[in-house]
This record gives structure tokens, C-alpha cells and sequence, in this order.
């Protein structure tokens, strides 16, 4: 296991206006990949649908505390964290009451600040070095709120003919959320995802996407895999329903290449 430095709390917002792209694949294995390579590792469950805290084996009933309590203020980190089955990887679980959360908050005083004051202390013990928020598929407040606290937003993009569409959209809400609530916001990677070797369209849309970013395009690519479908039904990361599966190899990877993107930072 390798030791993790001394850093600052990262936190990462993985967002996508669209559904069906992968994203609470990607941050469910992302983190249970950082967690496992010894990184303390917080995943915010922002999405209403609540499906990353069901494939980390949180059962609805046992939802006491949520991310909604969490936007509310009515409850803090310490109260709302719950440690998963993965040593190093806690989550904050979500239920369909985080859906009223947006409604309520449109009337609020800084409602577009509202995560980012809940997630102040973080670097306050016990700390993690990692917080990755699943965002819900949609540009509205809580993916706002979202992108307000983090330092960078990752992409999950779909290897699909709508893809650049799509990213040009999310592309200009991040410049807008740059402009006018956190000027250091940045794109931290984009991911393609259910991609497929076989079919022409996805190495056409893999080019297209690296010619518009460059480099803000992971090398590494996440096949389409029945496995990683298969393991949320079993309340648990793919990396653990099967660590050796083409899906689960290629979390692992894109864990080290974040790694080697974020840590230089600490240096």
C-alpha cells in the first residue's frame, strides 16, 4: 500500500448533465481505486436517485443521516459520514428527500453556497485527503452547489454521437460558475466511458474529444463491461465483485493517473 501525503482535501465534482454516462460507476470505483492505494477517501452522494450509496452496500433503511440533512444544515459531516465496507472509503448517502432540497433552496440567502459551508471543516480531524461528489444528471442547484466548493470537476463522457454536444453545454456551466463563484474552478479530466473497441463510433468520438481537450483527456478509456453493471445490484464496487474484470482494471488505472495529475500539487 502505498503512503499517502501530507495534502490538502481535494475535492472533486463528478458531474454530467446527462444520465446513463457512467458517472456513479466512475465515482464509486474511483474511490473505492484511491481507497485501496491508501487514500482516505469521502463520497458525497448528491444525487436524489441515491444509487452510489446502494452500490456500496448502503441499504435505504438504514439512511438516518443524509446529504440532504448535510445542504439543510441540519446535520454535519461527522453526523452524516458513514463508513463503507472499504477500509478508507466513507460515504455521506443520499434518499429521494434530497430531491425537495433544490425547491427549498431557491428562496435561500447564498443558496448557491450552501454544500460549501457544510464542507468547511474538512480539514479538521479525521480528515480526507479525497472528497468526490456524485452530482445528480442535471445542471441544477445541487450540481451548482457542487461545483462552488470544488476545486475541479471530472467528466464522464459517453463514447456516443451527442458527446461533444453535451460537453460544450457543461463546458460553458463551468466557465459561468468560474465567472461568478469560484474563480478556481477547472476541468480536471474528462473520461470516456462505455467505450467499445469494435465499434467505429467510438474511436471517432474518443478523437474528437482529445482534439477539442487535449490533454484534459484521460489516456485511459472505460470499456463497456457487464460486470460493471452487474456489481451495483450487489451492493458493491466492481473492484470488489471482481477485481479483475476489464472494467475494474481500468478504474485502477485511472486511479494512478489521477493521482499523477493531483499529487505534483503537494509538492
Amino acid at each position: 500500500m502505498t503512503d499517502a501525503p501530507a495534502v490538502r482535501t481535494r475535492i472533486i465534482a463528478i458531474a454530467n448533465q446527462k444520465g446513463g454516462v457512467g458517472k456513479t460507476t466512475t465515482a464509486i470505483n474511483l474511490g473505492t481505486a484511491l481507497a485501496a492505494i491508501g487514500r482516505r477517501v469521502l463520497l458525497l452522494d448528491l444525487d436524489p436517485q441515491g444509487n452510489a450509496s446502494t452500490g456500496l452496500g448502503i441499504e435505504r433503511a438504514s439512511r438516518e443521516k443524509t446529504s440532504y440533512d448535510l445542504v439543510s444544515g441540519e446535520a454535519t459531516i461527522a453526523e452524516t459520514a458513514v463508513a463503507t465496507a472499504i477500509p478508507n472509503l466513507d460515504v455521506i448517502p443520499s434518499t429521494v428527500d434530497l430531491s425537495g432540497a433544490e425547491v427549498e433552496l431557491v428562496d435561500q440567502p447564498r443558496r448557491a453556497y450552501r454544500l460549501k459551508e457544510a464542507l468547511g471543516g474538512l480539514a479538521e480531524p479525521p480528515g480526507y485527503d479525497y472528497v468526490l461528489i456524485d452530482c445528480p444528471p442535471s445542471l441544477g442547484l445541487l450540481t451548482l452547489n457542487a461545483m462552488v466548493v470544488a476545486h475541479s470537476v471530472l467528466v464522464p463522457l459517453q463514447c456516443e454521437f451527442f458527446a461533444l454536444e453535451g460537453l460544450s453545454l457543461l463546458m460553458r456551466t463551468v466557465e459561468q460558475v468560474r465567472a461568478s463563484y469560484n474563480p478556481s474552478l477547472e476541468i480536471q479530466g474528462v473520461v470516456l466511458t462505455m467505450y467499445d473497441s469494435r465499434n467505429l463510433l467510438s474511436g471517432q468520438v474518443a478523437e474528437d474529444v482529445r482534439g477539442y481537450l487535449g490533454s484534459k483527456v484521460y489516456e485511459t478509456v472505460i470499456p463497456r463491461n457487464v460486470r460493471l453493471s452487474e456489481a451495483p445490484s450487489h451492493g458493491q464496487p466492481a473492484l470488489v465483485y471482481d477485481h479483475r474484470c476489464a472494467g475494474s482494471q481500468a478504474y485502477i488505472k485511472l486511479a494512478g493517473e489521477l493521482l499523477r495529475r493531483e499529487e505534483p500539487r503537494a509538492a
